[in-house]
């Protein structure tokens, strides 16, 4: 398989998870893109009558808390390359009376947007897992008006823990249930797309002055997730990234992980029955060099 068809092939399914993911979509009752993308827009600090693009868009965890600070003169454009969450994502800036937003359907990947014309481009768990997200980098430093900025955000990663979830969960899902996945999610690839650059902060800074940034900062802090229980929060990961894994997994397997997880979660359920533990994000802002 060529690396173009991989690709197109990566991005298909991931496509297709989240079309299905989007009428449950961070709407369980189980929190975690909702403070994230809260305290994303925080540290990057949207200002009154600017230009936010928003890659990745979802639901709108970041567009919206941005197009709030921003106000009546500036305007936030959310875009997502899943149509169902395009359509959810605009539902929600309706029903919260928030004027200032406009959604489409686009690959963040290759934004189809005028030059300079944005300035702030936000990302939240979503502008890392581009298949080229460090050539990205680069599109959205030439979308960006003189002086912009970028902010995402990211798992913080380390080599002993399995990707994407809170260091609780490495002794619970073996790593070897990634070959399970798409080609793309393979361990070796896992690493080469995302370790090779995010995991070492000075590897990661190197990647955004490449692509035309500079006044780097790197601020890792916890997001504390909430779940009724372990089954609350095995049906939330269905709505996820994760929903790819649980997608391919042996039925067998798929069940006893679900049994372990669901276990070892409610173990951790505090005094008003709730689960709560801490998941390391990582806050990455930066100004565009010129």
């Amino acid at each position: 398989m060529t690396t173009e068809t991989a690709t197109a092939t990566y991005k298909t399914k991931v496509t297709a998870a989240f079309n299905g993911a989007a009428a449950t979509y961070d709407r369980l009752d189980v929190e975690f893109f909702t403070p994230m993308g809260s305290r994303l827009v925080e540290r990057a600090r949207p200002r009154p009558g600017e230009r936010v693009l928003d890659v990745g868009c979802g639901l709108g965890a970041t567009l919206l808390p941005a197009a709030r600070l921003i106000g009546d003169e500036g305007s936030a454009l959310g875009i997502d390359i899943a149509a169902a969450m395009i359509e959810e994502a605009g539902k929600e800036a309706e029903r919260q009376g928030i004027t200032n937003v406009e959604v489409r359907v686009m690959d963040g990947e290759y934004p189809d947007l005028p030059a300079r014309s944005f300035d702030l481009v936000l990302g939240s768990y979503s502008v890392i897992f581009l298949p080229d997200a460090r050539a990205a980098l680069a599109r959205y430093a030439d979308l960006l008006a003189d002086g912009g900025r970028i902010g995402f955000t990211s798992p913080v990663f380390t080599k002993d823990t399995f990707p994407f979830l809170p260091p609780l969960f490495t002794d619970l899902i073996p790593m070897s249930l990634l070959e399970h996945l798409p080609e793309a999610w393979h361990p070796e690839n896992l690493h080469r797309q995302l370790h090779s650059w995010l995991e070492d902060p000075a590897d990661l800074t190197a990647a955004l002055e490449k692509a035309g940034f500079t006044d780097v900062e790197i601020h890792d802090e916890p997001v504390v997730q909430t779940a009724p229980s372990g089954e609350a929060w095995v049906t939330w990961s269905h709505t996820q990234g994760m929903r790819l894994l649980w997608q391919h997994l042996p039925e067998a397997e798929a069940a006893a992980l679900r049994e372990r997880i669901i276990t070892a979660l409610d173990a951790l359920r505090g005094e008003d029955g709730r689960v709560r533990f801490e998941v390391p994000v990582r806050y990455v802002t930066a100004r565009v060099a010129r």
